[in-house]
Protein backbone atom coordinates (compact mmCIF):
# COMPACT_ATOMS: atom_id res chain seq x y z
CA UNK A 1 0.00 0.00 0.00
CA UNK A 2 1.06 3.43 -0.31
CA UNK A 3 0.94 6.84 0.29
CA UNK A 4 1.00 9.56 -2.07
CA UNK A 5 2.43 13.25 -1.84
CA UNK A 6 1.85 15.93 -4.26
CA UNK A 7 4.20 19.30 -3.70
CA UNK A 8 3.47 22.32 -5.38
CA UNK A 9 1.98 20.71 -8.47
CA UNK A 10 1.41 22.58 -11.58
CA UNK A 11 -0.35 21.93 -15.41
CA UNK A 12 0.77 24.64 -17.29
CA UNK A 13 -0.94 24.28 -21.19
CA UNK A 14 0.20 26.58 -24.47
CA UNK A 15 -1.51 29.82 -24.48
CA UNK A 16 -1.23 30.79 -20.88
CA UNK A 17 -3.58 28.64 -19.60
CA UNK A 18 -2.63 27.04 -16.35
CA UNK A 19 -5.10 24.47 -14.91
CA UNK A 20 -3.57 23.99 -11.93
CA UNK A 21 -1.81 25.88 -9.64
CA UNK A 22 0.38 24.99 -6.14
CA UNK A 23 -1.45 22.14 -5.52
CA UNK A 24 0.22 20.14 -2.45
CA UNK A 25 -1.23 17.59 -0.55
CA UNK A 26 -0.46 14.71 1.66
CA UNK A 27 -2.69 11.55 1.41
CA UNK A 28 -2.07 8.86 3.96
CA UNK A 29 -1.62 5.44 3.07
CA UNK A 30 -5.80 3.55 3.24
CA UNK A 31 -6.73 6.94 3.05
CA UNK A 32 -10.40 7.72 0.88
CA UNK A 33 -9.65 11.44 -0.49
CA UNK A 34 -12.36 12.69 -3.01
CA UNK A 35 -11.57 15.90 -5.13
CA UNK A 36 -14.71 18.20 -5.51
CA UNK A 37 -15.27 21.14 -7.50
CA UNK A 38 -17.11 22.78 -10.23
CA UNK A 39 -16.67 21.63 -13.48
CA UNK A 40 -13.15 22.87 -14.96
CA UNK A 41 -11.81 23.53 -11.63
CA UNK A 42 -8.75 21.08 -12.44
CA UNK A 43 -9.81 18.26 -10.02
CA UNK A 44 -10.22 15.41 -12.87
CA UNK A 45 -6.47 16.89 -14.50
CA UNK A 46 -5.16 16.63 -11.12
CA UNK A 47 -6.35 12.82 -11.30
CA UNK A 48 -4.76 12.68 -14.24
CA UNK A 49 -1.37 13.72 -13.85
CA UNK A 50 -1.30 11.60 -10.40
CA UNK A 51 -2.23 8.46 -13.26
CA UNK A 52 0.54 9.94 -15.26
CA UNK A 53 -1.95 10.28 -18.39
CA UNK A 54 -1.04 14.40 -17.90
CA UNK A 55 2.14 15.28 -17.80
CA UNK A 56 3.25 17.39 -14.12
CA UNK A 57 4.57 21.13 -15.73
CA UNK A 58 6.03 21.99 -12.26
CA UNK A 59 6.16 20.46 -9.11
CA UNK A 60 6.69 16.61 -7.44
CA UNK A 61 4.76 13.98 -7.03
CA UNK A 62 5.52 11.24 -4.74
CA UNK A 63 4.04 7.28 -4.30
CA UNK A 64 5.44 6.08 -1.14
CA UNK A 65 8.47 7.65 -1.29
CA UNK A 66 9.70 7.29 -4.76
CA UNK A 67 9.58 10.32 -7.08
CA UNK A 68 7.12 9.68 -10.05
CA UNK A 69 7.29 12.96 -12.09
CA UNK A 70 9.09 10.61 -15.44
CA UNK A 71 7.51 7.25 -14.48
CA UNK A 72 5.72 5.36 -17.29
CA UNK A 73 1.65 5.12 -16.41
CA UNK A 74 2.34 0.92 -16.35
CA UNK A 75 4.71 1.29 -14.06
CA UNK A 76 3.06 3.22 -11.43
CA UNK A 77 1.55 0.99 -9.32
CA UNK A 78 -1.97 2.42 -9.87
CA UNK A 79 -5.29 1.57 -10.89
CA UNK A 80 -7.81 3.82 -12.81
CA UNK A 81 -11.74 3.67 -13.37
CA UNK A 82 -13.09 5.88 -15.66
CA UNK A 83 -16.69 7.30 -15.62
CA UNK A 84 -16.93 5.39 -19.15
CA UNK A 85 -16.18 1.76 -17.91
CA UNK A 86 -14.16 1.27 -21.06
CA UNK A 87 -14.69 -2.24 -21.23
CA UNK A 88 -13.91 -4.15 -24.04
CA UNK A 89 -17.29 -5.11 -25.82
CA UNK A 90 -15.67 -8.02 -27.23
CA UNK A 91 -14.96 -10.12 -24.13
CA UNK A 92 -16.89 -11.46 -21.24
CA UNK A 93 -16.50 -10.20 -18.06
CA UNK A 94 -13.97 -12.72 -17.10
CA UNK A 95 -11.55 -11.82 -20.12
CA UNK A 96 -12.18 -8.22 -19.08
CA UNK A 97 -10.86 -8.31 -15.75
CA UNK A 98 -7.63 -11.08 -16.56
CA UNK A 99 -6.71 -8.74 -19.27
CA UNK A 100 -4.28 -6.78 -17.68
CA UNK A 101 -2.95 -9.89 -15.61
CA UNK A 102 -2.44 -12.22 -19.25
CA UNK A 103 -0.35 -8.67 -20.26
CA UNK A 104 2.22 -8.27 -17.32
CA UNK A 105 2.66 -12.75 -17.83
CA UNK A 106 0.49 -13.55 -14.57
CA UNK A 107 0.28 -17.38 -14.38
CA UNK A 108 -3.20 -19.17 -15.28
CA UNK A 109 -4.35 -20.35 -12.00
CA UNK A 110 -3.02 -16.86 -10.17
CA UNK A 111 -5.50 -14.64 -12.68
CA UNK A 112 -8.45 -17.40 -11.73
CA UNK A 113 -7.84 -17.00 -7.68
CA UNK A 114 -7.54 -13.35 -8.51
CA UNK A 115 -10.55 -12.69 -10.54
CA UNK A 116 -12.66 -14.92 -8.90
CA UNK A 117 -12.00 -13.62 -5.54
CA UNK A 118 -12.22 -9.84 -7.04
CA UNK A 119 -16.07 -10.78 -8.51
CA UNK A 120 -16.77 -12.40 -5.36
CA UNK A 121 -16.09 -8.75 -3.42
CA UNK A 122 -18.23 -7.08 -6.20
CA UNK A 123 -21.01 -9.75 -6.44
CA UNK A 124 -20.69 -10.40 -10.05
CA UNK A 125 -19.85 -13.93 -10.06
CA UNK A 126 -22.69 -14.89 -12.02
CA UNK A 127 -21.65 -12.59 -14.63
CA UNK A 128 -18.38 -13.90 -15.19
CA UNK A 129 -19.23 -15.44 -18.71
CA UNK A 130 -21.10 -12.72 -19.83
CA UNK A 131 -20.33 -9.28 -22.17
CA UNK A 132 -20.62 -5.84 -21.86
CA UNK A 133 -23.72 -5.56 -24.25
CA UNK A 134 -25.78 -8.20 -21.80
CA UNK A 135 -25.18 -5.69 -18.65
CA UNK A 136 -26.46 -2.40 -16.98
CA UNK A 137 -24.84 0.31 -16.53
CA UNK A 138 -24.49 -0.58 -12.70
CA UNK A 139 -23.01 -4.38 -13.63
CA UNK A 140 -20.49 -2.58 -15.67
CA UNK A 141 -19.32 -0.26 -13.32
CA UNK A 142 -18.50 -3.20 -10.84
CA UNK A 143 -16.44 -5.03 -13.81
CA UNK A 144 -14.31 -1.92 -13.97
CA UNK A 145 -13.86 -1.63 -10.29
CA UNK A 146 -13.27 -5.57 -10.60
CA UNK A 147 -10.75 -4.77 -13.27
CA UNK A 148 -8.43 -2.61 -11.35
CA UNK A 149 -8.96 -4.52 -8.09
CA UNK A 150 -7.43 -7.99 -9.43
CA UNK A 151 -4.38 -6.14 -9.81
CA UNK A 152 -4.05 -5.20 -6.12
CA UNK A 153 -2.37 -1.49 -7.15
CA UNK A 154 -1.00 0.59 -4.34
CA UNK A 155 -3.28 3.34 -5.37
CA UNK A 156 -6.75 3.41 -6.97
CA UNK A 157 -8.07 6.40 -9.09
CA UNK A 158 -11.53 6.87 -9.83
CA UNK A 159 -12.84 9.72 -12.23
CA UNK A 160 -16.41 10.38 -11.86
CA UNK A 161 -17.16 6.72 -11.77
CA UNK A 162 -20.77 7.16 -10.47
CA UNK A 163 -21.76 9.72 -13.02
CA UNK A 164 -23.72 7.41 -15.21
CA UNK A 165 -25.71 5.67 -13.27
CA UNK A 166 -29.38 6.77 -12.60
CA UNK A 167 -30.06 8.72 -8.64
CA UNK A 168 -30.97 5.08 -6.62
CA UNK A 169 -28.26 3.17 -8.81
CA UNK A 170 -25.34 5.64 -7.61
CA UNK A 171 -26.98 5.83 -3.76
CA UNK A 172 -26.14 2.17 -3.77
CA UNK A 173 -23.01 2.13 -5.31
CA UNK A 174 -21.51 4.75 -2.70
CA UNK A 175 -22.40 2.24 -0.21
CA UNK A 176 -20.44 -0.30 -1.93
CA UNK A 177 -17.73 1.32 -2.55
CA UNK A 178 -16.86 2.74 1.12
CA UNK A 179 -17.55 -1.25 1.54
CA UNK A 180 -15.15 -2.47 -0.99
CA UNK A 181 -12.11 0.40 0.14
CA UNK A 182 -12.69 -1.59 3.62
CA UNK A 183 -12.31 -4.61 2.17
CA UNK A 184 -9.40 -3.90 -0.12
CA UNK A 185 -7.61 -1.98 2.40
CA UNK A 186 -6.11 0.54 -0.49
CA UNK A 187 -5.51 3.99 -1.04
CA UNK A 188 -8.54 5.63 -3.28
CA UNK A 189 -8.16 8.87 -5.02
CA UNK A 190 -11.61 10.03 -6.39
CA UNK A 191 -12.94 12.87 -8.27
CA UNK A 192 -16.26 14.23 -8.05
CA UNK A 193 -18.49 17.52 -8.58
CA UNK A 194 -21.14 15.96 -6.92
CA UNK A 195 -20.76 17.09 -2.86
CA UNK A 196 -23.11 14.50 -1.65
CA UNK A 197 -20.53 11.42 -2.97
CA UNK A 198 -18.09 13.21 -1.72
CA UNK A 199 -20.00 13.70 2.08
CA UNK A 200 -20.73 10.10 2.66
CA UNK A 201 -17.67 8.39 1.39
CA UNK A 202 -14.45 10.69 1.79
CA UNK A 203 -11.90 10.38 4.89
CA UNK A 204 -10.87 14.02 3.97
CA UNK A 205 -12.21 15.89 0.64
CA UNK A 206 -10.24 18.41 -1.36
CA UNK A 207 -12.58 21.38 -2.65
CA UNK A 208 -10.89 22.84 -5.75
CA UNK A 209 -12.22 26.39 -7.45
CA UNK A 210 -10.38 27.54 -10.61
CA UNK A 211 -7.03 24.85 -10.38
CA UNK A 212 -6.78 26.03 -6.74
CA UNK A 213 -7.74 23.83 -3.40
CA UNK A 214 -9.98 25.83 -1.57
CA UNK A 215 -9.79 23.60 1.93
CA UNK A 216 -8.90 20.17 2.72
CA UNK A 217 -10.86 18.73 5.90
CA UNK A 218 -12.98 16.10 7.07
CA UNK A 219 -16.35 16.20 5.63
CA UNK A 220 -17.94 17.36 8.81
CA UNK A 221 -15.16 20.07 9.30
CA UNK A 222 -15.78 21.13 5.97
CA UNK A 223 -19.87 21.85 6.65
CA UNK A 224 -19.04 22.73 9.72
CA UNK A 225 -15.86 25.04 9.56
CA UNK A 226 -15.89 26.10 6.02
CA UNK A 227 -12.50 28.49 5.21
CA UNK A 228 -14.54 30.94 2.79
CA UNK A 229 -18.07 31.57 0.93
CA UNK A 230 -17.38 29.36 -2.11
CA UNK A 231 -16.60 26.23 0.50
CA UNK A 232 -19.77 27.09 2.36
CA UNK A 233 -21.94 27.26 -0.62
CA UNK A 234 -20.77 24.29 -2.36
CA UNK A 235 -20.60 21.94 0.47
CA UNK A 236 -24.58 21.52 1.71
CA UNK A 237 -28.11 20.30 0.13
CA UNK A 238 -29.33 23.09 -0.37
CA UNK A 239 -26.37 25.37 -0.36
CA UNK A 240 -26.27 27.90 2.67
CA UNK A 241 -28.09 31.10 2.22
CA UNK A 242 -25.89 34.46 2.07
CA UNK A 243 -27.75 37.84 3.96
CA UNK A 244 -25.46 40.75 3.12
CA UNK A 245 -26.51 42.49 6.28
CA UNK A 246 -24.45 45.43 8.87
CA UNK A 247 -22.62 44.23 12.48
CA UNK A 248 -24.28 45.95 15.27
CA UNK A 249 -23.74 46.90 19.03
CA UNK A 250 -26.02 47.48 21.37
CA UNK A 251 -25.03 48.10 24.18
CA UNK A 252 -23.42 44.52 25.47
CA UNK A 253 -24.71 42.62 22.71
CA UNK A 254 -24.14 42.45 19.16
CA UNK A 255 -26.65 42.06 16.40
CA UNK A 256 -26.68 41.32 12.81
CA UNK A 257 -29.34 43.37 11.02
CA UNK A 258 -30.79 43.45 7.78
CA UNK A 259 -33.59 44.32 6.15
CA UNK A 260 -34.97 46.21 8.89
CA UNK A 261 -34.39 43.17 11.50
CA UNK A 262 -31.75 42.14 13.78
CA UNK A 263 -31.00 38.99 14.93
CA UNK A 264 -28.64 38.64 18.40
CA UNK A 265 -25.74 36.91 18.59
CA UNK A 266 -25.15 34.64 21.49
CA UNK A 267 -22.94 35.76 23.97
CA UNK A 268 -19.81 33.52 22.82
CA UNK A 269 -20.03 35.06 19.47
CA UNK A 270 -20.52 38.53 20.21
CA UNK A 271 -17.55 38.59 22.84
CA UNK A 272 -15.16 36.42 20.12
CA UNK A 273 -12.31 39.15 19.32
CA UNK A 274 -12.90 38.28 15.82
CA UNK A 275 -15.78 40.10 15.21
CA UNK A 276 -14.60 43.46 16.69
CA UNK A 277 -13.13 44.91 13.80
CA UNK A 278 -16.48 44.56 12.30
CA UNK A 279 -18.80 46.56 14.05
CA UNK A 280 -20.52 48.75 12.32
CA UNK A 281 -19.71 47.18 8.88
CA UNK A 282 -21.27 45.49 6.29
CA UNK A 283 -20.42 41.83 6.58
CA UNK A 284 -22.17 38.33 5.12
CA UNK A 285 -23.92 36.22 7.45
CA UNK A 286 -24.22 32.34 5.84
CA UNK A 287 -27.41 30.58 7.33
CA UNK A 288 -27.96 26.96 6.35
CA UNK A 289 -31.65 26.34 5.73
CA UNK A 290 -31.90 24.13 8.35
CA UNK A 291 -31.25 27.19 11.07
CA UNK A 292 -34.66 28.44 9.64
CA UNK A 293 -37.34 27.50 11.81
CA UNK A 294 -41.31 27.92 11.22
CA UNK A 295 -42.67 25.03 13.69
CA UNK A 296 -44.52 26.58 16.74
CA UNK A 297 -41.83 25.54 19.63
CA UNK A 298 -39.11 27.77 17.94
CA UNK A 299 -40.93 30.43 17.53
CA UNK A 300 -41.66 30.66 20.99
CA UNK A 301 -38.36 29.79 22.45
CA UNK A 302 -35.98 31.94 19.92
CA UNK A 303 -38.46 34.65 20.25
CA UNK A 304 -36.04 37.08 19.77
CA UNK A 305 -34.91 35.67 16.80
CA UNK A 306 -38.01 35.51 14.87
CA UNK A 307 -38.46 37.57 11.28
CA UNK A 308 -41.35 37.63 9.00
CA UNK A 309 -40.75 36.34 5.48
CA UNK A 310 -43.06 35.97 2.39
CA UNK A 311 -42.71 32.26 0.56
CA UNK A 312 -42.42 32.25 -2.85
CA UNK A 313 -42.36 28.71 -4.00
CA UNK A 314 -42.53 25.53 -1.37
CA UNK A 315 -41.43 22.12 -2.65
CA UNK A 316 -42.15 19.12 -0.94
CA UNK A 317 -39.23 16.44 -0.77
CA UNK A 318 -40.85 13.60 1.50
CA UNK A 319 -39.56 13.88 4.66
CA UNK A 320 -39.46 17.65 4.53
CA UNK A 321 -39.87 20.69 2.71
CA UNK A 322 -37.90 23.49 1.03
CA UNK A 323 -38.96 26.67 1.59
CA UNK A 324 -38.26 29.40 -1.16
CA UNK A 325 -38.58 32.76 1.02
CA UNK A 326 -37.87 36.55 0.58
CA UNK A 327 -36.43 38.80 3.11
CA UNK A 328 -37.26 42.53 1.53
CA UNK A 329 -34.74 42.29 -1.54
CA UNK A 330 -33.07 39.16 -0.36
CA UNK A 331 -33.93 35.57 -1.03
CA UNK A 332 -33.37 32.64 1.11
CA UNK A 333 -34.32 28.73 1.39
CA UNK A 334 -35.55 26.83 4.73
CA UNK A 335 -35.57 22.95 4.98
CA UNK A 336 -38.65 22.69 7.47
CA UNK A 337 -40.46 19.78 8.12
CA UNK A 338 -42.97 17.91 6.25
CA UNK A 339 -45.89 18.97 8.82
CA UNK A 340 -45.16 22.78 7.81
CA UNK A 341 -48.31 24.53 6.80
CA UNK A 342 -46.42 27.46 4.66
CA UNK A 343 -47.57 27.73 1.13
CA UNK A 344 -46.77 29.84 -1.75
CA UNK A 345 -48.13 33.52 -1.26
CA UNK A 346 -48.18 33.32 2.65
CA UNK A 347 -46.36 35.94 4.40
CA UNK A 348 -44.92 33.84 7.95
CA UNK A 349 -42.88 34.13 10.63
CA UNK A 350 -39.54 32.09 11.07
CA UNK A 351 -37.03 31.60 14.09
CA UNK A 352 -33.12 31.64 13.01
CA UNK A 353 -30.73 29.89 15.17
CA UNK A 354 -28.36 33.11 15.91
CA UNK A 355 -26.00 30.40 17.43
CA UNK A 356 -25.29 28.67 14.04
CA UNK A 357 -24.82 31.83 11.96
CA UNK A 358 -21.30 31.68 9.96
CA UNK A 359 -20.21 35.28 9.10
CA UNK A 360 -17.69 36.13 6.18
CA UNK A 361 -15.95 39.07 4.90
CA UNK A 362 -17.99 40.85 2.22
CA UNK A 363 -15.01 41.55 0.34
CA UNK A 364 -12.18 39.02 0.61
CA UNK A 365 -15.26 36.22 1.00
CA UNK A 366 -12.91 34.27 3.90
CA UNK A 367 -14.81 33.54 7.23
CA UNK A 368 -14.25 35.66 10.58
CA UNK A 369 -16.50 33.14 12.54
CA UNK A 370 -18.31 29.91 12.28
Amino acid sequence: MASLSLKHIYKKYPGGVTAVSDFCLEIQDKEFVIFVGPSGCGKSTTLRMIAGLEEITEGELYIGDKLMNDIAPKDRDIAMVFQNYALYPHMTVYENMAFGLKLKKTPKEEIKRRVEEAAEILGITHLLDRKPKAMSGGQKQRVALGRAIVRNPKVFLLDEPLSNLDAKLRATMRTELTKIHKRVGTTFVYVTHDQVEAMTMATRIVVMKDGLIQQVDTPQNLYDKPVNMFVAGFIGTPQMNFINAVLEKKEEDVYISFEGYSLKLPHEKATDPAIQDYIGKEVVAGIRPECIHDEPIYLSTMSENVIDVSVDVTELMGAEIYLYLSIGEQNATARVSSRSQARAGDTISVAVEAGRIHLFDKDTQKYIIH
